[in-house]
């Protein structure tokens, strides 16, 4: 007998949700995060594109002799193809799927409807971090994968940068799948 228990957290540009479901031989920690979508922007990005690149296309293709239908149907096709490039880059979702025993699935959700995922064996993973990156412009927090024979950090949200309250439970979640138990601080000063 499955059960499906669900918790959600909402934020300025991003929405945590939390699945678990408990089964026969373990239980399956599912941890989303998914970028809030406006519509509007997405839009109003779609006709600012059109409205500048189909008459400089339209110029260009008509100057180097070119009809005008063909120099419409060029300018319109680049503007298709640009859009669909940045549209289908965007990324919907993020997913961390903790396998007990067998590690961590990590799943990035495209718009395009492409899926990335990668695959850490439990084996390698010595302990999940959370560590705040400052810049001269910006500051904010990643969650991160301390690796055996690894040089660098491995990154659980690649393309999204959630803020930190949706990033803890995620942290505790990993570490009590790890076998890290412990206090937040204690993760920080060591």
């Amino acid at each position: 007998m499955e059960e499906l228990s669900s918790t959600a957290i909402e934020g300025k540009g991003y929405r945590y949700i939390r699945d678990v479901t408990m089964g026969r031989p373990e239980v399956i920690d599912i941890h989303h995060i998914i970028l809030k979508n406006n519509a509007r922007k997405g839009h109003v990005f779609c006709i600012f594109t059109a409205v500048l690149l189909v008459p400089v296309s339209f110029l260009n293709f008509s100057v180097q002799g070119n009809s005008a239908a063909i120099a419409l149907f060029w300018g319109l096709l680049i503007c298709g193809c640009l859009i669909r490039t940045i549209k289908g880059n965007q990324v919907n979702k993020e997913s961390v799927v903790i396998l007990p025993g067998f590690g961590l699935q990590l799943e990035t959700h495209y718009q395009s409807g492409r899926t990335i995922r990668r695959f850490v064996p439990a084996n390698k993973i010595l302990k999940p971090v959370l560590n705040e990156c400052v810049t001269p412009v910006t500051c904010y927090w990643i969650l991160a994968l301390i690796l055996h024979d690894e040089g660098e950090f491995q990154l659980v949200f690649k393309e999204l940068r959630p803020p930190v309250n949706m990033l803890v439970p995620v942290w505790k979640a990993l570490c009590a799948a790890t076998e890290i138990g412990g206090d937040i601080s204690a993760s920080f000063c060591q």
